[in-house]
């Protein structure tokens, strides 16, 4: 096993470098459209979907850049000691400079996307290529792991997309398929690229083992896997258990094969028991860190609590992924018979995928990751397997997995050719931020409501008490307290109390402000101009004050 398909003929890699290319390539043409589109009165925060979770990998960079190393949400008041998180973010955050930072900001996340996504399908087609000999069928393959979605959109078409109570899964769960991933979440994207290397490490045929009993791939699980707990923590567990179930499925076969009298080598099962020791010794630190972490830090024990990403309905699965289960079904009984127990892996890890992604925990969700990419090796091992006539009838079954891909990139040039929030900005909002980062010491809080509150880290390194759903630890009893605050106005002894808790330094009030107050049937604010409050903006419809503390 090598990488970036080095085995593979020069043709062969040239396809592949070009395909990811152009994928990339057309990934990235909405949030150019949206970008041409910005003007005198919208501007474009960088993103045509997952505008509040983009806004704050931009808050995170801009972190870095204000010159931060360890992770402190900006979405929260409450006191942090910092955590190792984020790192990616942080280190991108510190090659930008005044002036136009947030287009720098947008422009480096970017970049960041564009080279994770390429690693994550160059990594996709050395996964699928394990299990497929064929170079059409590895081709085509990568193409439905990388572009290919479920049946969701059938819900879409039918009027039924909040069918038993959720959307489909192939229009907001990046990890379910992997599209979004490469569209617009760069660490998850390189998450899973060295993820899947980890696994294309395990399968490897090298047995080469150093005096000591020290294992390079081993060792080169490990790094990977660190990596990956860097990025994104739970995958590594993902990794685990993949590679766990596998030994488990593996063995036991080997024991139901010696029950029977017949002669059972455990030399390949014990050196990757071996190996995936390596890697689990590595790796374990930065998991077990994260672990402590959550459980004893109050701020991100809050988060964590309220960070809850839940599966849906089991149907929704049903209906993602049903469209490969029979060519996967193929592939899994193929596989058994041709390579006996090593490259079971892709059928262990998808058995395992309903008690991962409804083990009790509060990101259900998150364990799906990389699955899809099993589905569709197992799928295409199927097919290669089929008479070249029903092969085709195959493919043309695969097709019914692109529309959603489809309905994604429409949605994503209609949002960047029609200016509105969340993914653009009022220019006046905006100037309004940028007058705060000029003038604001890092890291004072500015009390505003959730929706400004969302974007406004992402333009001025300044703190807010609500503003992000996880992030924001306290979020639904803190956002009633600023909402009685604006009714209420700044001289009511709960308002006082609220400021003085959290140090807050400034009050920003514009027409978001107005709007939520005028759905909670709330009148403007009442706050006396001069004595403790001081009037510094005042431009359009936008107002800031700052709190002036008598001595």
């Amino acid at each position: 096993m090598t990488f970036l398909a080095a085995s593979s003929p020069r043709s062969e890699r040239r396809w592949l470098f070009t395909f990811a290319a152009l994928v990339m390539l057309a990934t990235t043409l909405p949030y150019l459209a949206g970008f041409a589109r910005q003007g005198a009165e919208w501007r474009f925060t960088g993103f045509v979907f997952g505008a509040a979770d983009n806004n704050s990998y931009i808050a995170k960079m801009l972190s870095g850049m204000a010159g931060d190393w360890l992770f402190r949400t900006p979405y929260t008041a409450y006191p942090q000691r910092g955590v190792v998180a984020f790192s990616a973010y942080l280190l991108l955050g510190k090659l930008a400079a005044p002036p136009a930072v947030h287009e720098q900001l947008v422009a480096l996340y970017h970049l960041f996307r564009l080279a994770a996504g390429f690693l994550a399908i160059l990594a996709t087609y050395d996964f699928i290529a394990l299990f497929v000999r064929e170079t059409h069928w590895r081709r085509w393959g990568l193409t439905l792991a990388v572009l290919g979605h479920g049946l969701g959109w059938l819900l879409v078409l039918v009027g039924a997309a909040d069918w038993l109570g959720s959307f489909p899964l192939d229009f907001y769960s990046p990890e379910t398929f992997g599209f979004l991933e490469i569209y617009g979440l760069p660490h998850l994207a390189l998450a899973r690229a060295l993820l899947l290397w980890s696994l294309c490490l395990y399968l490897g045929n090298s047995r080469r083992t150093r005096a000591g009993g020290l294992d390079d791939r081993g060792v080169g699980m490990g790094v990977l896997w660190l990596g990956v707990g860097l990025l994104m923590p739970l995958s590594v567990v993902i990794g685990w258990a993949a590679v766990g179930l596998h030994l488990l499925a593996w063995g036991a076969w080997q024991l139901w094969l010696r029950q029977r009298g017949r002669c059972v080598s455990w030399t390949a099962w014990k050196h990757r028991l071996r190996r995936t020791t390596w890697g689990v010794s590595i790796s374990a630190p930065a998991v077990l860190y994260f672990l402590l972490m959550f459980s004893f830090d109050p701020v991100l024990g809050g988060w964590q609590s309220q960070n809850l990403v839940l599966s849906p309905h089991p149907l929704h699965y049903l209906l993602a992924y049903g469209a490969v289960m029979p060519w996967a079904a193929l592939g899994g009984l193929r596989l058994v018979r041709r390579h006996a127990g090593r490259f079971w892996l892709p059928t262990a890890w998808i058995l395992a995928l309903p008690f991962l992604v409804y083990a009790p925990l509060n990101l259900q969700r998150r364990l799906a990751e990389g699955v899809w990419v099993a589905w569709v090796a197992l799928s295409m091992a199927g097919l290669e397997g089929l008479h070249p006539g029903r092969a085709r009838w195959g493919r043309l079954a695969l097709l019914v997995c692109s529309p959603s891909t489809v309905i994604i990139i429409a949605l994503g040039f209609q949002t960047a050719l029609h200016p509105a929030l969340p993914a653009f900005r009022a220019a006046g909002e905006v100037a309004a931020f940028e007058w705060l980062a000029q003038n604001a010491s890092p890291d004072e809080i500015v009390l505003a409501s959730p929706e400004t509150s969302n974007a406004l880290p992402a333009w001025a390194p300044l703190r807010v008490l609500v503003g992000h759903g996880a992030e924001s630890v306290n979020l639904a009893q803190l956002t009633a307290r600023i909402a009685d605050f604006y009714r209420q106005g700044a001289d009511d002894p709960a308002g006082r109390s609220l400021l003085e808790e959290f140090d807050v330094a400034y009050l920003f009030y514009g027409p978001l402000e107005r709007e939520w107050l005028e759905s909670l049937g709330a009148t403007p604010p009442r706050w006396p101009e001069g004595g403790d409050w001081q009037l510094v903006y005042a431009r359009g419809d936008y107002r800031i004050y700052r709190l002036v503390r008598q001595p």
